[in-house]
């Protein structure tokens, strides 16, 4: 058998690279126009010592993140001939070639004290080969999702060549009450929805959470004083901070620049609407754009040499971008309709927004000089995209019509494939993904 590396991560304990075979037979081209999921199985993680329960959970967690992406299609487990019962004992391929599966993975579990240890191998079952090493994981018994999660993303990466993003987490706006009265806090929660914490209560509307490039703070607007204003709130401690409200004004849609030093925002004086940055440290700011018009929702691209933002200096809501340093800005967006919420793919690739056009909303994405645009969803309304780690996913917030209509969050393939519902325990809205966690 294969050596295994040994891998940590944030509960974890530190970080190696993966190792891929130099001949790997199983591959998803992710790009190509038509995918066929590929058959996959995870047999239930092998009991090696006080694991109980957990060996089975985590196998559960990688088999649904995989399915999850639409890329992959689990093997039922009553079409299993062979059965996993020793983490070393030989993969009988044949046994899995019979029902069609293509990739497997098998794994164990050992526990005891504050401590478990999770190690898995990959399998390309058509070849009735190894898939790259083993990979071992260690860590408390709290954080066995992320565990779970890097298992899967490993997976991921080795057969799609993708970065991975189940290791991360979304903060978004949690909402209850009637919907003319909707009350509204911050909520943080894994990419599937799971591990759920609240970071703020109720007594004050907040929009538009941002995590920090690091992932340990968070930029939101708050209507604790009665207009909004932007704050900053550290994960860890939640401890809070305005950032230098300016007496007759409003800021609001805040984003970090990719250093996290600066915040780049949009600030209401007088009934017009300028970009603003910030350095977070000194408070220093300074006017990006001079316009009689409403400039908003301000995203910097990965090496922070630009800024895309929305105008509608044109008479309608249009994207347009300008140098980090201000600037009257280039319009990019092109086609037909009302353009909102861009914000610059973690790649540097694509930007993706919300669109309005003959009354649907849509979530869609374009180059970053406005070429090629397509739109990957269309509802009632849909809106405020944000990108998972790897710029291949898009979660947004999709609302129903009418007074019982809901907010929701939604996640869709940059592909336009794969569109599904991110559960959360009740109403939500305006997500930002999280970088991978350290």
């Amino acid at each position: 058998m294969r050596p295994f590396k040994t891998l940590a991560a944030a509960l974890l304990i530190g970080l190696c690279s993966l190792t891929t075979a130099a001949h790997a037979e199983i591959t998803i081209d992710i790009n190509s126009p038509v995918i066929e999921p590929m058959p996959f199985a995870v047999p239930d993680f092998i009991d090696e010592g006080g694991a109980g329960e957990l060996a089975a959970n985590i196998s559960r967690v990688v088999a649904a993140d995989l399915a999850g992406t639409g890329l992959f299609i689990e093997t039922p487990k009553d079409a299993y001939i062979s059965r996993v019962t020793s983490f070393d004992a030989p993969i009988s391929y044949p046994d899995w070639q019979a029902i069609n599966t293509q990739a497997l993975i098998t794994g164990a579990v050992q526990a005891g004290g504050d401590r478990i240890v999770v190690k898995f191998r990959l399998f390309d079952v058509a070849s009735g080969q190894p898939l790259g090493e083993g990979l071992q994981f260690a860590g408390t018994p709290g954080s066995w999702r992320r565990m779970a999660h890097k298992v899967a993303d490993a997976v991921y990466s080795r057969i799609t060549g993708e970065g991975p993003y189940f290791d991360s987490r979304v903060v978004y706006v949690a909402e209850s009450g009637p919907k003319n009265q909707r009350q509204k806090r911050l909520g943080v929660m894994d990419y599937d929805g799971a591990n759920v914490k609240y970071l703020t209560d109720s007594s004050s509307i907040v929009l538009a959470p941002r995590f920090s490039p690091s992932g340990d703070r968070i930029l939101f607007t708050s209507y604790a004083s009665g207009f909004p204003a932007i704050y900053l709130m550290d994960v860890g401690s939640l401890k809070t901070r305005n950032l230098g409200e300016v007496p007759g004004t409003m800021t609001f849609a805040p984003r970090f620049s990719p250093d996290g030093n600066t915040v780049v925002f949009s600030l209401e004086k007088g009934g017009n609407s300028d970009i603003y940055s910030m350095d977070i440290n000194s408070g220093a700011m300074s006017q990006l754009t001079n316009a009689p018009s409403i400039e908003t929702s301000p995203s910097f691209s990965p090496d922070g040499s630009k800024i895309v933002f929305e105008s509608d200096r044109s008479g309608t809501q249009q994207i347009y971008m300008m140098g980090a340093g201000g600037g009257e800005g280039e319009r990019i967006s092109n086609g037909k309709g009302r353009y909102s919420t861009p914000v610059w793919s973690p790649r540097g690739d694509m930007i993706a927004f919300t669109k309005q056009n003959e009354g649907r909303f849509h979530i869609g994405a374009m180059l970053t000089d406005g070429s090629e645009e397509r739109l990957l969803t269309a509802s009632f309304l849909d809106e405020g995209p944000t990108w998972a780690p790897n710029g291949r996913v898009i979660m947004f917030t999709r609302e129903g019509a009418g007074a019982g209509g809901q907010a929701g969050l939604m996640s869709v393939d940059v592909s336009g494939r794969n569109l599904k519902a991110i559960p959360t325990e009740g109403p939500a809205s305006d997500p930002s993904w999280s970088p991978m966690l350290p």
